[in-house]
């Protein structure tokens, strides 16, 4: 956390270039899903997420903070605009990442980061949960 001084700055060093490499490889891979930015300190972060289910893009704004035991505790990603559309997600937009995601975050900490919890936290969310909500006409795709 910012609180480490200069030990926070090289930790957030990492994270730019690992989230740098992780676009580099989705956009190689035609898999762009994605954007993302940070305040100043890297403790605030937002961006857009899309899904593509049947043909059509469905968008999203997310945020999270960096909580103050991070890394050893992973971040809550909020998609604030489908709270309380679905079964997997808590108040304020916090999607559900506690049974899959949280175990492995706890086996792999400190060594896990940003490009980690949208990898393997938001993204497997997205893929699981968009097409249910479509599908039960929860969301629907509006231009």
């Amino acid at each position: 956390t910012p609180r480490d001084g200069d030990l926070w700055i090289a930790r957030l060093k990492e994270e730019y270039k690992a989230l740098i490499q992780f676009v580099k490889n989705n956009k190689d891979s035609d898999n762009d899903w994605f954007t993302l930015s940070s305040n100043k300190l890297g403790t605030k972060w937002n961006g857009k997420c899309w899904y593509i289910y049947q043909m059509q893009k469905y968008e999203f704004d997310f945020e999270f903070e960096l909580p103050v035991t991070y890394p050893t505790t992973a971040p809550e990603i909020m998609i604030p605009e489908l709270d309380g559309k679905t079964a997997k997600m808590y108040r304020g937009g916090k999607i559900c990442l506690t049974i899959h995601f949280k175990p492995l975050w706890s086996k792999n900490a400190p060594h896990f980061g940003v490009a980690h919890a949208l990898a393997l936290g938001l993204a497997p969310w997205l893929a699981a949960e968009i097409p249910y909500l479509v599908d039960n006409g929860v969301i629907s795709k509006t231009n």
